[in-house]
């Protein structure tokens, strides 16, 4: 009996089949969509949750859930399919878990109220901004 090792998609952060990498996709597209104040915080020795995550910003509720359905979508169509997603329909909040990336797209009042940035900062060697 021959068994299939290969599965439909990739794991969450794992790279496409071409070779991209999710974090790279993720950044351009937040670019793209004009998403605001964009900081990826590297996790890698911190926690085991992620290696990344990025924390950016929406100017309302409906650019909010215009960025996150957008990069739900780019990411999808490169191979990225196993995306859980929590916050979409209030567009407050959106967090996009592609396993080794973090995805957290915030409307500017809820970004200042939780303040990942500040939780995340604490003997954080090397935070990026994009």
């Amino acid at each position: 009996m021959e068994v299939d090792v290969n599965p439909l998609l990739p794991p969450s952060g794992a790279r496409a089949s071409d070779g991209e990498d999710m974090r790279a996709i993720a950044l351009q597209c937040l670019e793209d969509m004009k998403a605001e104040n964009t900081v990826e915080i590297d996790l890698v020795g911190k926690t085991s949750i992620a290696d990344t995550m990025i924390v950016t910003s929406g100017r309302s509720h409906r650019h909010v859930g215009a960025i996150a359905e957008r990069v739900l979508e780019v990411l999808k169509d490169k191979g990225f399919g196993s995306l859980r997603v929590e916050g979409l329909p209030a567009s407050d909040w959106v967090l996009i878990d592609g396993g080794d990336v973090l995805i957290h797209i915030f409307r500017p009042e809820v970004r200042g109220f939780y303040n990942l940035e500040k939780m995340w900062g604490a003997d954080r060697p090397a935070e990026r901004v994009a």
